[in-house]
């Protein structure tokens, strides 16, 4: 008996086998795959039925995608070592004008041995090495570690991010040998391209269009495209390897108009305009959104070519197979479901919402049809946005009406023919100056939409997801037809609404690598020891506190710092321009409105706040004069230490050693060798012990010495550079902890990936 699965059939399989990456806490061992070929082979054999053989596909493709995941986790074990010898081809560009300090190499060969499929290292070179770019061969000998991202609740999740992109390692070059100095084509092409064009203020903007290029973009400008959700344009996307393709099209129609008519058919023109988009991501160094839009490409072209009939649902279904397909961890991507989740918005609203149909054709109702796309772009996208970004821009349904008829009609043409004629630099250069001209046209409106941002928290979630839910039911009749349905929906709404916390009150040690941040909560508002760190460039604020805020809805009431450091008071700043009224309290003199010493007590929403150290304000508070803090709710109680080393401890022993007792410490000064003396932890007796510290910090902290301290004395240790993000959730009769990676969001790809040690 023959079975004949359809192309969709086996597409959904292909889909729907790949999704368990989300969500597997970990990976089930290499073993679990043999099994699954197994299941897939009795499943064919027992029942010849097209169900049967589905699921069959579905453990192949599950299978599939384990085998993906396991190659890039055997890399990251196989490559983590402090010292190793490795063959790479650079793959990032030399960019003229900026620091070379950072080049994304490909592993070859590693130990002599070739390395199959190669992988992806972001490798940091010492000052004043030779300059690199593009198709350089290199021996190098390295200290390599895997990407170790810092994991909180609304924050980015670079670990992820690292593996969906096949860039799970990083490494600093200790020595190095060049094998081949010759630039990559594409690489002496922009070169090439940088020394004809003319200077022009939106050069990087061109650039980026051209070769899919953002590093050309400065800090500004990318702000300015992000916050009124333009970014999409100003790089290599789908659109824009469509308008590639039209331009090929448009090319071998104009050929087709000097052949004789027998010669004069619709696959030439398909034909060209693959090849001309096929340049297109080939110009873009093969970034994965230009991948997909060429494989997305591909198969309608393959369709078109072979007059294959079907829906639009069905193409969409599968180009996302063929893209999973090539590559299963793409499903790991942001941008891979912001693409595939805004072609199905648009057939969703094409299908569901169209226009009347006198609107459909005609130039007159042009300006309707765009209104109906970009508004249905517009609203259909919050709930991605509101998961993946946190918030959304009001503004930017103006901003896409404006900016991309533009871009895509005539800059990016523009640029298409610019790169077309580069061999005529004079032709070329007044291109590009067009170019240039009309692009600031088109983003001279956006500074005037750029204050449109609205973050939203995570009941954005729940709520645009019932949303959806209700519009499609509603749409095919389930609501008005199928009282169940109906009930469902309303049951979801009340069950979430009538929901509550079953803590009272709760602390969050905000996982900010080295430095300190430990959020109380109650009732929706917030006191904040300490504020993380600050660089050029940035602080612990920007990237991971206000994130965690604005996910968990938190107005921030009173920020307390602890002392002085910069990894204590680095964010200070940023959060008092984003909580403006909120009370600030220091041990410094002239830091703060209110004083932290010993003596001050003071009550936050039922919880009493004690101030125990230092006796006196200082003038400039160093690690022993830091802020410390116990905070009681009548059964439960947290002592939060700052960086208090030996000698501020013995103090307290001596003077508040009836006031130490409690549930949680954070232990001092992230876990030094300078502090945690045994006499004060027997004082404080903690049950747990919280420890903020990076993981490859330069001090290796915590100390060995000092965790063995804590387990000697049989206190639970938890560590953010090991389980990110610290919870404790208190309620009247009991209190539990819990760490990001191992229970809030467990997932394969959280882990701490690579050596194990105390102190790498």
């Amino acid at each position: 008996m023959t079975i004949n699965l359809s192309i969709t059939h086996l597409a959904s399989a292909l889909v729907i086998g790949t999704l368990p990456l989300l969500f597997l806490p970990e990976l089930p061992p290499p073993g679990v795959g043999g099994l699954l070929v197994v299941i897939a082979a009795g499943i064919w054999r027992i029942s010849q039925r097209v169900a049967t053989a589905w699921l069959a596909m579905l453990q192949l493709a599950m299978l599939w995608a384990l085998i993906h995941a396991h190659v890039v986790l055997t890399h990251i074990e196989t490559f983590s070592r402090p010292h190793i010898d490795i063959e790479g081809l650079v793959t990032s560009l030399a960019l003229p004008g900026q620091q070379n300090d950072r080049t994304t190499l490909k592993i070859q060969k590693a130990g002599g041995q070739w390395v199959f499929p190669p992988i992806t290292i972001t490798a940091y070179w010492p000052q004043g090495e030779t300059v690199r770019c593009a198709g350089q061969r290199w021996q190098l000998h390295m200290a390599i570690r895997p990407v170790h991202s810092q994991l909180n609740e609304g924050g980015f999740d670079s670990q992820r991010w690292a593996i969906a992109n096949h860039r799970p390692l990083e490494g600093k070059v200790l020595k190095a040998f060049p094998l081949l100095t010759q630039c990559s084509y594409r690489q002496q092409f922009i070169n090439y391209i940088q020394r004809i064009m003319p200077e022009t203020h939106h050069q990087a903007i061109l650039m980026a269009l051209a070769f899919g290029e953002s590093r050309f973009l400065d800090t500004d400008t990318r702000q300015l495209l992000q916050q009124t959700g333009v970014a999409h344009l100003m790089a290599i996307s789908g659109l824009h390897i469509a308008i590639a393709a039209l331009f090929g099209w448009w090319l071998a129609r104009v050929i087709q108009y000097f052949l004789p008519a027998t010669w004069i058919g619709h696959v030439f023109p398909l034909i060209v305009s693959g090849i001309v988009a096929l340049m297109y991501v080939g110009l873009s160094g093969a970034n994965p959104p230009a991948v997909r839009s060429g494989l997305a490409l591909g198969v309608w072209l393959t369709l078109r070519l072979f007059s294959v009939r079907c829906s639009s649902w069905q193409v969409g279904l599968w180009c996302m197979a063929l893209m999973l397909l090539f590559d299963p961890l793409m499903i790991l991507s942001d941008s891979f479901w912001l693409s595939c989740f805004a072609v199905s918005a648009l057939l969703f609203w094409y299908h569901w919402c169209p226009l009347p149909f006198r609107y459909r054709t005609g130039w007159r109702w042009v300006g309707v049809r765009w209104l109906h796309l970009q508004f249905s772009m517009f609203i259909l996208l919050i709930p991605l946005q509101a998961g993946i970004f946190a918030g959304f821009n009001a503004a930017s349904l103006a901003a896409n009406l404006w900016a991309v008829p533009w871009v895509s009609c005539l800059v990016v043409p523009l640029v298409l023919l610019s790169l077309s004629f580069s061999f005529w630099p004079w032709l070329a250069g007044h291109l590009w100056t067009l170019a240039g001209t009309l692009l600031g046209w088109a983003l001279t409106p956006l500074s005037f939409l750029q204050a449109g941002w609205f973050f939203l928290d995570r009941r954005a979630l729940f709520w645009s997801g019932v949303g959806w839910l209700a519009v499609i039911a509603w749409r095919l009749g389930s609501v008005r037809k199928h009282a169940t349905i109906s009930l469902t929906i309303a049951l979801l709404i009340l069950v979430y609404m009538t929901k509550r916390p079953s803590e009272t009150w709760r602390l969050d040690m905000i996982d900010v690598g080295h430095g300190l941040a430990v959020l109380i909560e109650k009732q929706g508002k917030g006191v904040l020891f300490d504020t993380g760190n600050r660089w050029e460039g940035g602080d612990s604020a920007q990237r991971a506190i206000l994130p965690f805020l604005r996910w968990r809805n938190i107005e921030l009431e009173e920020i307390i710092i602890s002392h002085s450091h910069l990894d204590h008071q680095g964010g200070l700043a940023t959060l008092q321009a984003a909580f403006p009224q909120a009370r600030i309290r220091s041990s410094q003199q002239g830091l703060a409105g209110l004083p932290c010493r010993r003596g001050e007590t003071w009550q936050w929403r039922g919880l009493m706040f004690r101030a125990l150290w230092p006796k006196t304000l200082v003038e400039q508070a160093g690690n022993n004069q830091s802020c410390v803090v116990s905070i009681n709710d009548g059964h439960h109680q947290i002592l939060l230490t700052g960086d208090i080393e030996r000698e501020a401890e013995q103090a307290l022993l001596k003077e508040q050693r009836s006031a130490l007792a409690s549930t949680v410490l954070q232990v001092p000064h992230h876990g030094s060798n300078t502090s945690s003396i045994a006499p004060f932890l027997r004082a404080v007796k903690p049950h747990a012990a919280i420890v903020s510290a990076s993981r490859f910090n330069a001090w290796h902290l915590p100390a060995k010495k000092v965790r063995s301290r804590y387990q000697e004395n049989r206190i639970r240790w938890w560590e953010t550079s090991r389980t990110g993000q610290i919870s404790v959730f208190f309620s009247h009769d009991r209190w539990q902890i819990k760490g990001f990676r191992e229970q809030i969001m467990p997932r394969w790809y959280h882990q701490r990936f690579g050596v194990q040690g105390d102190n790498e």
